[in-house]
């Protein structure tokens, strides 16, 4: 059910999980869509280490991004909200809670993220 005020329409939040093996490792997803744009945390274990935000600018082609809490040396989350921004021209919030100890599994995430969007864009 929709909730309309002042003229806007605004979407219930919706929950989508799903889980990957990638090298060895069993990966978590959890994407709450939101109204406008969407939250997506990665982990293998349940723990919120750090937060990104990005949207599109209209002065800018590449989205802007921030860290909003956690370890400004790690890039992982802010790059990945900024290319899922300007992937999906929304606004996304983004925690990455995985070890950065292997660029490869980095890589491999963000494909599988790319491959639920295609199969499910209704949860983005």
């Amino acid at each position: 059910m929709n909730d309309a005020r002042n003229g806007e329409v605004f979407e219930p939040i919706t929950v989508h999980n799903f889980s990957e093996r990638i090298l060895e490792q069993v990966i978590h997803f959890h994407v709450m869509k939101l109204s406008g744009g969407f939250f997506l945390w990665v982990g293998s274990s349940p723990v919120l280490s750090n937060l990104a935000v990005s949207m599109s600018s209209r002065y800018d082609s590449m989205p802007s991004s921030t860290l909003v809490m956690g370890d400004p040396s790690n890039t992982a989350p802010n790059s990945l909200a900024q290319r899922l921004a300007k992937k999906t021209k929304k606004q996304v919030y983004v925690s990455y809670s995985l070890p950065m100890t292997n660029s490869n599994i980095s890589l491999l995430v963000e494909s599988r993220i790319k491959k639920e969007v295609e199969l499910h864009p209704e949860h983005f």
